[in-house]
């Protein structure tokens, strides 16, 4: 057909590969993942992998470039929807919108396994080139203070904590302060 373009079989598997990776790596973490897991996941061969990725590294953080950009879909889609236009409400829409997207708990635990094998160079610079995205991204688009921001970037992992740890039910006191004034859908619908 003319003007459309066809993707070859390696273009059109690479998000597929890059989705089974986040699965994978989200339920080992990075140390403990193989190749070969990866592609058991995405039901093709080792090989397969190899030819779209030089090593387990670049396949991480293709994964982890791709959750920071499912990331920034989700702040967008945040700010567009606010209904409150101020930088704080801003930045509460954008809250909700992340909460939302990381209800599918790979990317929240991609997120940590990506903090945990941050000594790893490649991983340390696409975890920081992830969260620099989304600091630029959260202060330009609510126009909210530099406080405003670190406090919402600073809320979002306490958030990633209480998740990680199980806690959004708990009734222990620490945990309950923890939690305190959390939005997320593992803590159901009002604030935790």
């Amino acid at each position: 057909m003319p003007g459309s373009t066809k993707l070859s079989t390696a273009e059109a598997r690479r998000p597929l590969v890059i989705r089974a990776a986040t699965s994978t790596f989200a339920r080992a973490g990075y140390k403990a993942t193989t190749v070969a897991d990866v592609a058991a996941e995405a039901k093709i061969s080792s090989a397969y992998v190899f030819k779209l990725f030089p090593g387990k590294e670049a396949l991480f953080v293709a994964a982890l470039e791709d959750c920071y950009e499912r990331i920034l879909e989700a702040l967008a889609a945040g700010v567009e929807q606010a209904a409150d236009r101020t930088p704080d409400g801003v930045l509460d829409a954008m809250g909700g919108a992340y909460a939302e997207l990381i209800a599918d708990r790979d990317l929240l635990l991609l997120q940590v396994h990506a903090q945990s094998a941050a000594e790893v160079p490649e991983i340390g610079a696409a975890l920081r080139r992830g969260y620099a995205r989304v600091v630029e991204f959260a202060s330009s688009r609510s126009g909210a203070t530099d406080a405003a921001v670190q406090r919402f970037i600073a809320f979002g992992q306490l958030c990633h904590l209480v998740v990680t740890l199980g806690i959004e039910d708990s009734t222990e006191p620490w945990a309950v302060l923890l939690g305190a004034g959390l939005r997320h859908p593992a803590f159901g619908d009002a604030a935790h």
